[in-house]
């Protein structure tokens, strides 16, 4: 019994480890590409747009939705590895 909480300790660890990995990705896109280096990014264009911008209009929402992929892959993979997927 002891074996198998510390196997559940230890996919919730990873769990958490995954979330704060992809939380602090799209917190660098949305805050840090589109409000602190706005202006470094806006030496270049995409789309048409300056980089900054589009990263504070589009760029943080697309970063979050490709997490969310992201994130379904990986615990997919961190299920079936701890035995806990769903069939």
């Amino acid at each position: 019994m002891e074996s198998k909480k510390a196997r559940m300790k230890e996919y919730w660890r990873r769990n958490v480890r995954i979330l704060i990995m992809l939380l602090s990705i799209w917190f660098f896109v949305s805050f840090g590409c589109g409000i602190l280096f706005t202006e470094e990014l806006n030496q270049f264009r995409f789309a048409g747009f300056k980089l900054g911008f589009w990263f504070a209009q589009q760029g943080s929402i697309y970063a979050f939705v490709l997490i969310i992929f992201v994130y379904v892959w990986l615990m997919n993979r961190l299920d079936r590895e701890f035995d806990v997927h769903e069939d």
